[in-house]
């Protein structure tokens, strides 16, 4: 059977950068077999904000319980977003609160401090855009949206390996860096990548709200 992937852009901008990584790296999964869906998060019709926190239930709009069955559809899942001050941009988290919930992505047992993971058994990629260097954003910064993603969100969830990709500084960045990034992003899929434990030193950098670029 064929790895079934599916690519969550979280950049509200199918004209950015990031649309054009993850265009580069469903066009290698397609290439390499894959069977893919994508989740444009800018093109889907759902209120991001939970507006009671998870003191009761929110309707889920038709768009999110579609996103709920191809995550379970999936064996790995791939998140391409710019990090926005410091962490995900504000669509995504939305996305992640409404869709991510208990009962779906994860389960509380009385008696037990840890929940249930629900979504053991899966893989994911982030291709993660900056305009922060790589390495300042790592030492200086200790990447609190990609921890987020991988340990506070997808591990407690029960995906893993995260393996990540950092792209940047995309600002001020050349044609020729691009389309050396887009490379990168689309060459994951040949690497053995959905084994990889650590995160992924071909760094490349960051995303800037002000640039309809990235």
């Amino acid at each position: 059977m064929p790895p079934r992937t599916l690519v969550i852009l979280g950049h509200p901008s199918n004209a950015s950068f990031c649309s054009a990584l993850a265009d580069a790296y469903i066009h290698a999964a397609k290439a390499a077999g894959h069977e893919v869906r994508v989740l444009r998060l800018g093109e889907l019709a759902f209120d991001p904000v939970l507006h009671h926190g998870y003191s009761q239930a929110q309707p889920l709009e038709l768009d999110l319980l579609s996103a709920q069955c191809d995550i379970l559809w999936a064996n790995h899942l791939t998140f391409v977003f710019p990090v926005w001050w410091g962490g995900i941009p504000a669509l995504m988290k939305g996305f992640i609160d409404r869709v991510f919930l208990s009962g779906f992505a994860f389960k509380y047992r009385a008696g037990k401090a840890f929940p249930d993971k629900l979504l053991q058994g899966r893989t994911a990629h982030l291709l993660v855009t900056l305009d922060t260097p790589p390495w300042y954003y790592r030492w200086f910064y200790r990447m609190p949206g990609i921890h987020q993603m991988r340990k506070t969100t997808l591990a407690f969830c029960g995906i893993k390996p995260v393996k990540t990709l950092q792209f940047g500084p995309v600002l001020g960045s050349t044609a020729a860096q691009r389309d050396k990034w887009l490379k990168q992003a689309g060459a994951l899929i040949g690497k053995g990548s959905f084994h990889v434990h650590r995160q992924s030193r071909a760094v490349v950098r960051h995303d800037h709200q002000g640039d309809p670029s990235l």
